[in-house]
């Protein structure tokens, strides 16, 4: 389930899509922030995630706009998240529920990037992300549900969130079986969480066709640990070169629930 707030998506014609990118390395996510705020404040209320407050919400914030700088966050006027950078997921924090206003501004120099309200339900987790670019002037906030259920020690469960804006709709098949895992995800969504077994994968990243059968332009070998709830994100510029900024294509994981780490460092092959 995928709730969005005050987002502008956009779509862009590809741009040389259908080039084969080399040399892309998954980035893993350490869960945290540059500055994480852990106190409470008195508007706020924000605390770290423990026993699940009354009346509170599980909320994360991420930083996947690739030409933005580093950002501060502020819920109801109070910093609760300070010079987080692009690639960044930060923790878990709890927060009243109800409608929050959120304001994200950069950290040099407080410049106000969106300001706006969100609204968040008691006993629900969210994930707001900060997608699009400034530099075009869709930067705004889109904000998933992370509905899921933690697998069993022998399966993972993973969800795609598409934040790479100058990429087109995309499938996402498994090298070692053909296997189709997402298929036609576009711009600014993410899928549903899919269970698979624990365990090693190659994972090809193809521009959407009916048939699931489009070139291969990149792979991620992961890692995937029994237990674990993964949201692995697709982020960054497919062309870097013609982009406002050089942050090429990369997949950022992060471990929603469970005892497994984040998927292991690898470097994917070149495409021949």
């Amino acid at each position: 389930m995928v709730v969005a707030i005050y987002v502008h998506i956009v779509l862009k014609p590809c741009r040389s899509m259908c080039e084969t990118q080399t040399n892309k390395t998954r980035r893993v996510v350490t869960v945290g922030v540059a500055v994480l705020v852990l106190t409470g404040f008195v508007g706020v209320g924000i605390a770290t995630v423990g026993a699940n407050g009354s009346g509170a919400a599980q909320v994360r914030v991420a930083h996947l706009s690739p030409d933005a700088p580093a950002v501060d966050v502020l819920v109801d006027g109070e910093p609760v998240l300070e010079g987080v950078e692009f690639g960044t997921v930060s923790d878990y924090l709890q927060v009243p529920a109800g409608e929050r206003t959120v304001t994200i501004q950069t950290s040099e120099d407080e410049s106000v990037v969106f300001e706006g309200s969100v609204t968040v339900e008691a006993g629900t987790m969210y994930t707001v992300a900060a997608i699009g670019e400034v530099s075009e002037e869709t930067f705004e906030p889109a904000i998933y549900v992370d509905d899921f259920e933690t697998p069993s020690d022998e399966n993972a469960s993973v969800r795609l969130v598409h934040a790479s804006p100058d990429a087109p709709a995309v499938d996402v098949t498994v090298e070692e079986s053909g296997a189709v895992l997402y298929d036609n995800v576009t711009f600014g969504n993410a899928t549903d969480y899919v269970e698979v077994p624990a365990g090693d994968y190659t994972l090809e990243v193809r521009p959407a066709t009916e048939d699931n059968d489009g070139e291969v332009v990149t792979t991620f070998d992961v890692s995937l640990e029994g237990g674990t709830v993964y949201s692995a994100v697709a982020a960054g510029y497919l062309s870097p070169d013609e982009a406002p900024a050089d942050v090429p294509f990369d997949l950022i994981v992060a471990t929603d629930s469970g005892d497994g780490t984040t998927m292991n460092e690898t470097t994917t092959t070149e495409m021949g």
